[in-house]
Parts: C-alpha cells; structure tokens; sequence
C-alpha cells in the first residue's frame, strides 16, 4: 500500500461491533468491554497482514523487537484507547488516572482568548488531550479528513450521550475553502486542533522521523503561517491499564515562510517537529498508531 494510500482504508470493524462494545460499555462498564476487545485484537492481527507488517517496521524504528506479541500488544493499545474515547466524550474521567504536563498554556491561552494551533500525531489518545482541554473550557475543533471515519465518529457521538458533539472541520484535500472559517474561529479565540503526521494531498515534505526518511504534511505549517496564529504540540499518552499523560509544549509563536526560501523553511518546521514526535514515541513506544506503510524505504524490506 502506497504511503498515501491511507486516505482510502475502509473503517476496520463493523458498525455493529463497535456498538456492541458501546453497548458493554455502557451496561458493565470498562473493564468487560476490554476483555471482549482482547478476543476482537487477537482476530484482527492475526488476518491482517498489512497491519502486522506496519506495526513491525515502526517496531524496529523504535528499538523494540517485531515479534508477533509486541504486535498485539501494539495493536491492542490502539483498540483500548479507540474504546476509552467513549469515556471522554462523556467527559467520564473516573476510570482513569490522568496527569498533565504543561496544561498551563492551554489554561493562558484560554483566558487571554487567543486561538491557536494544538499540533499532535496519532499518537496515544488525542480525545484524551482536547476533552482535558474543554474540560478547562477550551473550545477545540479537530482539522483533519473524515472520509473514511464517519462511521466510527457516529457512534462515539451517539453514545455521548448528548454531552459533547464532536467539533469536526472537514479539509478536503487540494481545497482551502476549510481556511476562511479556520479563521473565523481563531478570531474568536478557539483552538484548531490539528494531527501532524498523515499526508493527504501532495503538499508534504521528506525528512528524517526514527532514523529514516518519511513524508509529512506541510499543510499545518502554511496554515499557521497564513494565520499568523502560535503552535502548540500536544500529545496523550496511554500507559495501561487506565493512565493518561497529557503533554503541552510551545512549538512556535510565529511560522514565517521567508519569500525564496518557503521550502527550506518548510522543511526545517517539519524536522523539528518529526523531532519531537520522535521523542515522544520513545516514551511511550506501542503509542503510535499508523497501520499503513509509512516510510519512504519500506518498499525494500
């Protein structure tokens, strides 16, 4: 599968099973629902081969050994913190120990209502992170193509239960029409909250991310440049059974793209930030959760 290619992967799972474990959820709560999911994780590695073989190759990037157990075990992170999504969004912090590092910027930022860039990765539980966030009465809204998770987001919004609806900003690759009511919301102090590592259109740039070469979108970057808003990373990291380590740290109060030199520039924003996704892989190593073929070599091992 071409490293792109990830825009057209169908939902894993039926709608139907993931109301199921809504349902389990809801009737017995989190720990049955996990059991179940163990059974569910077993099926899925064992029958997807695409999947198996992502995992391994991030496996080997990260400094662990790509044994079919640390694929489970990776996998199966991914379908805890997919179910515990549930949970935030009824805003349900009970079951989990949740600790923060660096919320006081998002708390600053909040109070002088200035809106701003919140820059992640698939990477842990971003939910996690934004229902923290409006917790704190931060209004977030998630950039990002929802082509291929609609399914997946009705539900979680059906089983809600009417607390919160997601607040979805749609991008549609090739279109800036998305741009102009990004603007309307950072004027009004809203935060844009935005995943940093899948390409969805031909706007990416190559740098290096865990010893080898990968594409990365410059989309967030021209944004925040157009926008002239800050940057935020942040990042949710899962830790089983139930802790949550919610990360915030100032990326770039301004992105300047220098006439003649837009490219370089580009490309040394998207360093520093495969940089620090790099770091915060080290510290929770099964957290990173992209099932496709992500690097530029892959095709040769």
């Amino acid at each position: 599968m071409a490293r792109t290619d990830w825009l057209s992967v169908r939902e894993t799972g039926s709608v139907l099973g993931m109301r199921v474990l809504l349902y389990l959820c809801t009737m017995f709560g989190r720990w049955p629902a996990r059991m179940v999911l163990r059974f569910i994780v077993l099926y899925y590695t064992a029958f997807n081969r695409n999947a198996r073989n992502s995992s391994k190759s991030y496996l080997r990037r990260v400094g662990l050994v790509p044994s079919n157990a640390n694929v489970y075990r990776h996998v199966l992170q991914f379908a805890e913190c997919s179910l515990d999504r549930l949970f935030f969004l009824r805003r349900n912090f009970a079951p989990f120990v949740v600790t923060s590092v660096g919320s006081a910027h998002i708390s600053k930022l909040t109070e002088q209502k200035r809106g701003a860039i919140l820059l992640g990765a698939h990477l842990g539980s971003f939910e996690a992170m934004r229902a923290a966030g409006e917790h704190k009465q931060a209004n977030i809204n998630v950039v990002g193509f929802f082509g291929n998770a609609r399914a997946v987001n009705r539900v979680l919004d059906d089983g809600s239960e009417g607390k919160v609806k997601t607040r979805l900003l749609e991008v549609t690759p090739d279109s800036i029409d998305f741009v102009f009511k990004a603007k309307e919301l950072l004027e009004q102090g809203e935060m844009l909250a935005i995943l940093g590592d899948r390409v969805i259109s031909s706007h990416a740039t190559e740098v290096n991310f865990l010893g080898s070469k990968a594409r990365f979108p410059t989309g967030p970057f021209i944004l925040a440049a157009s926008l002239k808003c800050p940057v935020y990373l942040t990042f949710g990291l899962y830790y089983p059974p139930n802790r949550y380590e919610l990360h915030c740290e100032p990326f770039v109060d301004l992105v300047t793209l220098p006439r003649g030199a837009r490219a370089e520039a580009l490309q040394g924003y998207l360093q520093q930030y495969a940089d620090r996704l790099a770091y915060y892989c080290q510290l929770a190593p099964y957290n990173w959760f992209n099932f496709f073929s992500f690097w530029s070599d892959e095709h040769a091992e």
